[in-house]
């Protein structure tokens, strides 16, 4: 058994960091470097994203691809989300993400893994050789890249159709090709405008 825990303190409300971290598929979009690439597909969503949602993690581990299906097990708004596989190739595999609140704006972040590797005597060999570490690299790194979306400095994944999104361009070329997040601004601004009519 190994596990695998890293923190990072985020300057944002703690709400803001459990709402980012609620949706599987944005945990993705940060767990990227050369080495290791991996891809998190929502397969059937519960409400709120909480207890019983379920996701595929695509990865690929030091040049192995392992594949694996998890299940939300636990979900505390604004304190933890668990997940832990129920199919797939690990003897044992279990995240944790946990939320406390250090202040309005501080938010510390702690992500665990632990897991048994799969393939016996060799996974063990294998995970003390390479993949433990190549495993924390890669929460350090999503962390870090989730701090920097977070307090601003970073990109966000944004998930709309592609009919929003082409409807986006339009608005965008009739602004006489202004950034997307001007356009963006626009629009919620003139959201704003009609509620506040009714």
């Amino acid at each position: 058994m190994t596990i695998v825990t890293k923190s990072i303190d985020i300057k944002t409300p703690v709400d803001n960091v459990f709402t980012y971290f609620a949706r599987p598929e944005h945990i993705s979009d940060q767990i990227k470097t050369d080495v290791e690439g991996m891809q998190v597909v929502p397969m059937d969503i519960k409400e709120g994203m909480g207890v019983g949602t379920t996701f595929r993690i695509i990865g690929d581990f030091s040049g192995k691809r392992l594949e694996w299906d998890c299940e939300t097990t636990e979900f505390i708004k604004n304190e933890k989300i668990s997940a832990k596989q129920i199919e797939g190739p690990f003897k044992k595999w279990q995240i944790t993400n946990e939320f406390k609140a250090l202040g309005d704006n501080l938010t510390r972040i702690t992500m665990s893994v632990d897991y048994v590797m799969p393939f016996g005597p060799l996974g063990a060999i294998l995970d003390k050789a390479k993949f433990a570490k190549s495993a924390e690299k890669g929460m350090e790194t999503a962390l870090y890249n989730v701090r920097g979306l977070l307090e601003g400095n970073g990109s966000i994944p944004v998930y709309i159709t592609l009919d929003a999104y082409k409807k986006i361009l339009a608005e965008k070329k009739k602004m006489n090709d202004v950034p997307v997040s001007t356009v963006l601004t626009a629009i919620i601004e003139k959201y704003n405008e009609i509620e506040a009519k009714a």
